[in-house]
């Protein structure tokens, strides 16, 4: 038996606090204020409850992670996920570090190109692209990955009427040791639905295939996965380059990496749990340096990430509505906010920190929304200070997917503000009101009238 290998310990410092059976405590100090605008002071002038996002946190998360890929491989290129956050004024931050658009819908897509972003610099993913706009995104030079054989038979036929070449690329599928594997959308690597679509591609000269495109999964914590993705891809590239003489000029390794948040029956936070950036980098990188490629015809690597780029950059300030006994004993505090505005509470357990001075009793409660719905429970178990009516709180990590997820269900929207590199908090989205519903109804004649 060979010998092993020796490894130097390696100690890992823990951000668990004092544990309990329902998890750890939550903060020991106020969060009063986010980059130097004071909580109090936000929620007295937008109102609650209120979205805040930090353009720092989204400058130096951004940094960090174009650090982590630049200095390992030569050619990158990060592409903003849209459907992760699409504000504008969100999206104009990350435009403005060199990111360009990568879109899932024709909502989307517009919304990039009205934001100034060169169709030739938007990515169009998704199953659910129409007739019209897969027109408007081969007008616009614009690279399209196909999803399935109906989308690749429809710019096939498109190509007869167009008089330009579209830009494509197939979304892959495979897998990569993580289960249940994500094979819903693309082509399968390992039953050579990937080879069909390529072969199609290649064969009928009416488009240029010049990517190869995969996304494994949702808040992944093994980069080891996005390894093997990367391998596979390369794999492949190297393959149609063997075949056809084609070179693949980007190799689009989608995202997913995790964010900070803690995820629901995890016994760590995840602050202990999430790989850092660069183990993510390592992986890939590594598996497409050692792949065999030609220096000179070395794919240039995409990556969609979202999460990992904006969720810690979000904040949502709330207000205590009242506080009540359960019947079997337990507190309940009740917020201005629920799950239709603060969607991941259904799979992250949010950190959770009161916004004012508070003891240092604690106790074990469930928080709730307001929502008249049984199912509208931010936190199933937090350990709080006791809060009266009219105290506030910050939930931390939430800048990603709830304000595109979120619903209007029995309460309003909130307003979404940014706090600028200087400390000025700014409107990016305002608050909504009945006449945003209203505006959207049709009232028939017959209607119109009625008497109680």
């Amino acid at each position: 038996m060979a010998k092993l290998q020796y490894e130097r310990p390696l100690i890992q410092k823990l951000n668990t606090g004092t544990m309990n059976k329902f998890g750890t405590r939550t903060e020991y100090r106020p969060h009063t204020e986010i980059d130097g605008a004071k909580v109090e002071d936000l929620m007295k002038e937008f109102g609650s409850p209120l979205f805040v996002i930090s353009e720092k946190t989204i400058r130096d998360k951004f940094n960090d992670a174009n650090r982590a890929f630049k200095t390992r491989y030569p050619k990158v290129q990060f592409v903003w996920s849209y459907k992760t956050n699409y504000i504008a004024a969100v999206c104009n931050v990350y435009h403005q570090l060199g990111s360009w658009s990568e879109v899932v819908s024709g909502f989307e897509y517009n919304k990039a190109l009205k934001s100034g972003v060169p169709g030739s610099k938007i990515i169009f993913n998704g199953p659910d692209k129409t007739v019209e706009e897969l027109k408007l995104a081969i007008e616009n030079n614009s690279l399209i990955h196909i999803d399935h054989l109906d989308e690749l038979y429809t710019i096939i036929e498109l190509t007869s009427e167009i008089q330009k070449r579209p830009k494509v690329a197939i979304r892959v599928n495979m897998d990569t040791g993580i289960y249940p594997m994500w094979d819903r959308f693309g082509f399968n690597y390992e039953n050579g639905q990937a080879w069909d679509a390529i072969n199609k591609i290649v064969l009928t000269d009416k488009m240029d295939l010049v990517g190869l495109h995969c996304h494994i999964g949702t808040f992944m914590l093994a980069p080891s996965a996005y390894g093997v993705a990367a391998a596979k891809l390369s794999e492949l590239a190297l393959a149609i380059r063997k075949k056809y003489g084609k070179t693949i000029q980007y190799l689009d390794m989608g995202g997913g990496f995790a964010s900070k948040n803690t995820l629901k029956g995890s016994f760590l936070s995840g602050a202990d749990t999430t790989p850092p950036i660069d183990d993510y980098a390592e992986a890939i990188t590594t598996s497409i340096l050692n792949a065999g490629f030609l220096e000179e015809e070395l794919p240039t690597l995409y990556l969609e990430t979202g999460r990992a780029l904006i969720d810690e950059a979000g904040y949502l300030l709330g207000t205590v509505i009242s506080n009540k006994r359960l019947s079997d004993g337990r507190k309940a505090t009740i917020m201005d906010f629920g799950v239709n505005i603060l969607f991941t509470a259904f799979w992250y357990d949010h950190k959770i920190t009161p916004a004012q001075e508070f003891s240092h009793y604690t106790e074990n409660s469930v928080m709730y929304g307001p929502l008249c719905m049984n199912i509208d429970v931010v936190r199933e178990n937090v350990t709080l200070p006791p809060m009266k009516k009219g105290d506030h709180v910050v939930v931390h990590t939430v800048g990603a997917y709830n304000m595109t997820q979120w619903m209007q269900f029995i309460s309003l929207r909130p307003a979404v503000v940014m706090i600028d590199m200087k400390g000025k908090a700014h409107l990016i989205r305002k608050r909504e009101t009945l006449s945003n519903i209203d505006a959207s109804e049709e009232m028939p004649g017959y209607l119109k009238e009625f008497k109680l």
